[in-house]
Parts: C-alpha cells; sequence; structure tokens
C-alpha cells in the first residue's frame, strides 16, 4: 500500500477497507483454494495484524466485551455480561504478543522495556490498559484491557441495569449540584469510573472543571473541561509528574470542581485540604469494600503523605471534607449494583459518624436465573445536608427517603 500507511488525510476506517481490498486482490492472483468463510478469515486476520491489534481486535470491536485478559500468548480471557471465559484466540508467539503491546504503548508517549516491565496507558477510545512483561510476569506478558464505552452510559442506562434507582439517581443529582464532595468507594472492576462519569454529568455547564487521572478515562461531557495527566518518569528516571503534583497545580487554575480520578496515595491529603478550603462539590474515588473502610483507607493514604500527623487530626479532615461516600459493588451475579449511599455525619469522640440514605436490599432473593432481585431501598433517614439543600434552593421529593419527612416541624407529603 506503500505511501497510504502515512497518509494522514486518510481515516483508520478507510485504511483498513483499502487494505481488505487489497489482500482480496492478492488472493485471488495467488489463486489460493480457500472456501468463502476460510477467505474471510484469513482477510480479518491479516488486516486485524496489520491495522489493529491482532487476535484482540474483534474483541476490541465486540461491544458485548467488557474486559480482556491475555495471562500468555496462548490463553485469552474475556469478560461479557460479568461472566469471564476462555477464548479460542491466540497470538502466534510471545515476540508478536509483545508487539501487540508496544503499539498499544507507543501511541501514548508510553514505553515498556526491561528498565520498565509494567505500564498503564489507554488506547484511543479511552479504554484501560495494563501490561507487564517478563521477567515480572514469569509465564510471559501479560496484558488487561478494560473497555469503555463508546457511547458515554447515562443515568438512565444506570437506572436500566439495576445499579441505582431512580429515587436514588435524583437525591445524587441534587448532592452534585449542592456542592457535596463526594467519594466513590467500590473494589477492583465494580464500575467506580462508570459511577464517577455519571456523576459528573450533573455538573453545571458553567462550572470549571478539572480532571486529573493516571490515565485519562473519564469521559466529562461538558465544555470547560481541563483535563491533566501523570507522566511516569523518563529513561533516566527523571520528569515523573505525579497525581500529587497535579493537584497542587490544579488549585492553581482556578476550578470550580475538581475531579480525581482515584486517590492511591499521599495526594489524598491534598484532595480534602482542596475540599476543606473552598473547592466544594469535588469527586473522586478510592479502593475499599464499605464506606467504613473506605474512611479507614483514606486516613491509610494520609499517612502516605509522609506528614507526622495525628489520627485524630486527619479524622477531622476526612470528617469535614467528605460529605457522601457511594459504595459501589460487583455482586456474585456478575451485576454491579450501588449497595450504600453514605452520609459523613461528622466526629463523635475520635470515630467518623457515619449515616446510611440508601442500602443494598439483599433479603429479596434471586430470581431463576440466579441474578439478585433486590435493589437500594432507602433507610428511611433524613440525611443533614437536606438542610443545604434548602439554603440553596435545591428540591427533592419526599418519596426518595421513602416516607413523609418533616422540615422545622411540620410534616411534608
Amino acid at each position: 500500500m506503500g505511501a497510504r500507511f502515512n497518509d494522514a488525510t486518510l481515516s483508520e476506517e478507510d485504511l483498513r477497507f483499502t487494505a481488505r481490498e487489497e489482500l482480496g486482490q492478492i488472493i485471488d492472483e495467488e489463486q489460493v483454494p480457500l472456501s468463502a468463510d476460510e477467505r474471510r478469515r484469513l482477510i480479518r486476520d491479516v488486516a486485524d495484524d496489520v491495522m489493529g491489534y491482532g487476535p484482540l481486535q474483534r474483541f476490541l470491536d465486540d461491544s458485548t466485551v467488557t474486559e480482556i485478559m491475555v495471562n500468555r500468548m496462548d490463553q485469552i480471557y474475556v469478560e461479557r455480561q460479568g461472566r469471564v471465559m476462555l477464548t479460542d484466540s491466540r497470538f502466534s508467539s510471545e515476540d508478536h504478543l509483545r508487539k501487540v503491546i508496544e503499539r498499544i504503548v507507543s501511541k501514548v508517549g508510553r514505553r515498556i522495556d526491561e528498565s520498565s516491565p509494567l505500564v498503564d496507558a489507554r488506547l484511543e477510545d479511552g479504554s484501560r490498559v495494563n501490561a507487564v512483561i517478563p521477567p515480572l510476569a514469569v509465564n510471559g506478558s501479560s496484558l488487561t484491557i478494560r473497555k469503555f464505552s463508546k457511547v458515554p452510559l447515562t443515568v438512565q442506562n444506570l437506572i436500566d441495569f439495576g445499579t441505582m434507582t431512580l429515587e436514588m439517581s435524583e437525591l445524587l443529582d441534587a448532592c452534585v449540584k449542592a456542592k457535596l464532595n463526594i467519594i466513590v468507594s467500590g473494589g477492583t472492576g465494580t464500575g467506580k469510573t462508570t459511577l464517577l462519569n455519571v456523576l459528573s454529568s450533573f455538573l453545571p455547564e458553567s462550572d470549571r472543571i478539572v480532571t486529573i487521572e493516571d490515565a485519562v478515562e473519564l469521559q466529562i461531557q461538558q465544555q470547560h473541561v481541563v483535563r491533566l495527566e501523570s507522566r511516569p518518569p523518563n529513561t533516566e528516571g527523571k520528569g515523573a509528574v505525579t497525581i500529587r503534583d497535579l493537584l497542587r497545580n490544579s488549585l492553581r487554575m482556578r476550578p470550580d470542581r475538581i475531579v480525581v480520578g482515584e486517590v492511591r496515595g499521599g495526594e489524598s491529603l491534598d484532595m480534602l485540604q482542596a475540599m476543606n478550603t473552598g473547592h466544594d462539590g469535588s469527586l473522586s474515588t478510592v479502593h475499599s469494600n464499605s464506606p467504613r473502610d473506605a474512611v479507614a483507607r483514606l486516613e491509610t493514604l494520609v499517612l502516605m503523605a509522609g506528614m507526622d500527623l495525628p489520627l485524630r487530626a486527619i479524622r477531622e479532615q476526612i470528617a469535614s471534607a467528605v460529605d457522601l461516600i457511594i459504595q459501589i459493588a460487583r455482586l456474585r451475579d456478575g451485576t454491579r449494583r450501588i449497595t450504600h449511599v453514605t452520609e459523613v455525619q461528622g466526629m463523635e469522640g475520635d470515630v467518623v459518624t457515619l449515616q446510611d440514605a440508601f442500602v443494598f436490599d439483599y433479603s429479596a432473593g434471586l430470581d431463576p436465573q440466579g441474578r439478585f432481585l433486590g435493589k437500594p431501598i432507602p433507610t428511611g433517614i433524613r440525611p443533614r445536608f437536606i438542610e443545604k439543600f434548602e439554603d440553596m434552593g435545591i428540591t427533592v421529593s419526599p418519596a426518595v427517603f421513602g416516607r413523609p419527612m418533616t422540615v422545622g416541624g411540620q410534616r411534608q407529603s
């Protein structure tokens, strides 16, 4: 195809179509005895190898696949509808797999080699990529791709999936508009980033939003957005820019909202300080298994900042900075559900006090397919931040909390 490969005016789709046409002509000239199905498969495989990511390309094109896991060159697993299954696809060799990994990481200016044998990167569509090569990966190179939907999921999608209820979405919408500081908590692969995307869709168009991430994944729909991405060290071990550096810099950028993809180190102290010093309405995620664990994990992360702070001072920072913790989990039926919406009320003695506004109803049992029938239900307890809603003129229907609420001694229905 010559110079057409480097023609900037041709789109990826045009190149792929042209490559398939050329392949078809070559097969015709060679007069290879192939059935129609074999011919189609050969053209697809060669085109994927030259233009795409080899045997992974068809899984990347398949909208039902949400995660691709390559354990070694001859073992590829995928996740569909929450279920992990082994595929019959494979790479031809370890070298073939390494070339695909290098093709992915080089496109976003990252590198992977003996001196830097693991890397986080992303595909053009924002899908998250992690790669590990020998000597760290003992059985051969490993690659994990968590695909992101080409069309960002909406609140209605999460309601249809059963992740949240209509009442919960109304409450979360009001919480974001009222500038509450929100932490999304959950384990690996539970959908924290997806939920953060949905929460960010509630942000007003007029707000200036600064997003800070290790690898850009958030799909913010608003116009007034500055996206910042951390940078690993270069070959000499210099030039690294951390999340913490970006967070400190963002405070000089006049942000109305700061959205941190995930806190996993000392940057949590800077984030809590930002939340406490006029940057209300900030959003972030943290790895933990319950709202109480999220508070404990934030304490640990603050200690990682290297400051010799007493535990009580850290807890007071958390209690005054964080207003709401949303816990999301992947249940054993493969579905992702919000299991807790929990208010951080303050301190009682040396303990951060939490109060659930919604909890998942496990008692509803399972359907014949083994899926949970339950949904997040209101506890009926009126959160204290409702008073902030009233001060800001934000209304939430009383039905959100599952029973009539009283405001100023007056019963509302």
